[in-house]
């Protein structure tokens, strides 16, 4: 039997894993974690905010430039890191590149009362992404907003979005559980009370409407709101694995504040090392076939006990 969370005892996360593999994490410096990469998975440095944040926005010119005209193209985004959505929208409007044939999929929406929010909702993930990065395109530029998908509570719609176009990216951020999108790690109970899903079958989860993780909620509060955790749906629709393994490229951005030091270290190195486990749902990329990590040096820390 598997060790009880430290913070959530009716969940499966990371603090349920073996001490031997946490600490490992833990020792790991930055070149350790530079010489986990591997053929499938690259990891990347990067000491300045403005490079790191440009570096993010190219890979959305970059997947939208290989759009032709019968032969759609797009990618797959986040809302968190959002630092880099107003260089796309530069970048596109500079270079005047023409996104008629380019799609976007959102990663995710909040979920009230059993629907998706509006872009009346203040921490609303399609109202952020207007108005960091589409509503700052020329509109002679900008692709028709029928190609922009969020998910809604009619899964099945948006999942045939994705017979749309091809995805050529997938880009996100690490939350604190160690989710991508959010896919937080499983409830324990029934067949998995006492270990989590295998891999193979977390891994048939496709778009879906979810539960969030203690700690996702406390990380959103802190990251969106102040620590306003009253204000945070305790659910959400998000894409699952179906998605994110059609996706050519999965590209996770760390500038060091959505997840810890530990974080970026235990995941860096689970799937460096092929280590996949539902308990640490980022873990799982183990298995995809091409998956980026990109650092902000600054903000990859130190797992030194430092008492303020």
């Amino acid at each position: 039997m598997r060790a009880i969370s430290k913070v959530a005892p009716g969940w499966w996360d990371y603090t349920t894993l073996d001490r031997e593999l946490l600490d490992d994490a833990a020792r790991l410096t930055e070149q350790d974690v530079l010489a986990l990469s591997r053929p499938g998975f690259q990891v990347k440095f990067y000491d300045t905010v403005q490079e790191f944040y440009l570096a993010e926005a190219l890979e959305y010119i970059e997947a939208w430039r290989q759009a032709r005209p019968g032969q759609p193209a797009g990618l797959c985004g986040p809302i968190g890191p959002t630092e880099q959505l107003p260089l796309v929208a530069q970048l596109v409007n500079a270079l005047e590149l023409d996104l008629r044939d380019c799609h976007y999929w959102g990663m995710d929406e909040w979920v009230v009362d059993g629907k998706a929010v509006s872009r009346d909702f203040p921490l609303g993930f399609a109202r952020t992404a207007f108005e960091l990065c589409f509503d700052r395109i020329d509109p002679r530029l900008r692709m028709p907003e029928s190609q922009i998908h969020f998910p809604t509570e009619d899964i099945p719609r948006f999942r045939a979005t994705w017979d749309q176009a091809r995805c050529v990216l997938m880009q996100g951020g690490q939350g604190e559980v160690k989710h991508w999108a959010f896919n937080d790690p499983p409830k324990r109970g029934g067949a998995y009370q006492d270990a989590p899903p295998p891999p193979a079958e977390i891994r048939k989860l496709a778009t879906r409407l979810v539960d969030l993780h203690p700690m996702t909620l406390m990380q959103n509060a802190r990251t969106s709101g102040g620590g306003t955790v009253q204000n945070v749906p305790h659910q959400a629709l998000t894409v699952g694995p179906a998605e994110t393994w059609r996706a050519e490229t999965v590209s996770i951005w760390h500038p060091g504040h959505h997840d810890n030091p530990f974080g970026m270290r235990l995941t860096s190195l689970m799937i460096g090392k092929r280590v996949p486990d539902a308990a640490v749902p980022m873990s799982l990329l183990a298995d995809h076939p091409d998956v980026r990590f990109s650092f902000l040096r600054p903000g990859f820390g130190t797992c030194q006990v430092e008492m303020h």
